[in-house]
């Protein structure tokens, strides 16, 4: 580890400087949102870019390090949103207007919106976020899966879905953009119709989810 520059106060391992160069990033973040790159984050720290590059190989993986971390407490809220959710096409509508409202008020959920790359909006359906989301669904939701028997795959298919629908509307909101209740109505309308009739078809309940 290098310990040039860190405003004369240069860290004891490789693990502090990591958490050093995230706490910086997400001060950007606060200020600049999508805007922030390694070149912001060496100035406040008084480092090179390329000690940055050190511990974050580009701009698009700090701050998807930093809207990892700083999206724990959204989580967290989703998850307390969904709890007691019986019904899975229910919980589907809200959690997509949730997220969908959240979005512009949240400075790490803005990212998706603001890091020019689009990186991080691709990220949304990405395999580790649809692993998280289908924890939410088996976990936090109050869905009786013996009466809702989607097999595995099934269930993963249905994440996906879920996620496309909500990067589409992260993308392109419409015009005019609907307010949150609008956005619930065209939902019930249109989502969760699908999702009833999916789960009752005994077609794709081949197995329950575990």
């Amino acid at each position: 580890m290098r310990t040039r520059g860190w405003l004369g106060h240069p860290p004891a391992t490789d693990d502090e400087a990591r958490q050093r160069i995230l706490e910086s990033a997400h001060r950007s973040i606060l200020d600049r949102g999508g805007r922030t790159t390694i070149a912001h984050v060496a100035t406040d720290l008084g480092l090179s870019r390329a000690t940055v590059y050190r511990y974050y190989p580009s701009t698009a993986a700090l701050l998807q390090a930093a809207a990892a971390e700083g999206t724990k407490d959204f989580m967290q809220q989703l998850g307390d949103k969904l709890h007691g959710y019986d019904d899975l096409a229910e919980a589907a509508v809200e959690g997509v207007a949730f997220i969908v409202a959240r979005v512009p008020t949240d400075p790490y959920l803005q990212l998706l919106y603001d890091e020019p790359s689009h990186t991080l909006l691709r990220t949304v359906t990405s395999d580790t976020t649809r692993t998280i989301a289908r924890a939410l669904l088996l976990e936090r939701t109050a869905v009786d899966w013996t009466q809702t028997p989607l097999s595995m795959t099934m269930l993963d298919e249905l994440v996906e879905w879920i996620q496309r629908v909500v990067q589409s509307f992260l993308s392109d909101p419409g015009t005019p953009e609907r307010t949150n209740d609008e956005l619930r109505a065209y939902l019930q309308r249109w989502l969760a119709p699908s999702i009833h009739k999916w789960v009752r078809t005994p077609a794709l309940t081949d197995s329950e989810p575990t």
